[in-house]
C-alpha cells in the first residue's frame, strides 16, 4: 500500500521521458515501452527519488488547482496501478 509518507522513483530498468515521435511522456524498459496520458506524465515527473507522496500531491494541487482533493485520490490511484507494473520504486 501505498503512504503519503513515501518515497517514489522510477523503477532500476525502466526510463522515463518524453518521446518526441508520440508527443507523450513514455516509459521504456526492456520488454518495451509504455505510452502515457498527459496525469500519468505530471505524476511521474515529480517521482524523483526524492519526494514523498504528499510532496507530489501538493505539487499538483499548486500546479492545477482546479483538480483540488481529487488529485489525491488520482495520485494514489496511479501511484498503486504504477506499483503493479513494476514502473517505480518505494521507499
Amino acid at each position: 500500500m501505498i503512504e503519503n509518507h513515501h518515497i517514489i522513483s522510477i523503477a532500476p530498468l525502466h526510463r522515463f521521458q518524453w518521446e518526441e515521435a508520440q508527443q507523450c511522456f513514455v516509459i521504456l524498459y526492456p520488454e518495451g515501452m509504455v505510452q502515457l496520458n498527459p496525469t500519468a506524465g505530471e505524476i511521474l515527473q515529480r517521482c524523483n527519488g526524492q519526494r514523498t507522496v504528499s510532496d507530489i500531491v501538493q505539487d499538483l494541487q499548486t500546479a492545477f488547482p482546479q483538480g483540488g482533493e481529487a488529485i489525491v485520490q488520482d495520485v494514489h490511484e496511479f501511484l498503486k496501478a504504477a506499483q503493479e507494473h513494476g514502473w517505480i520504486s518505494i521507499k
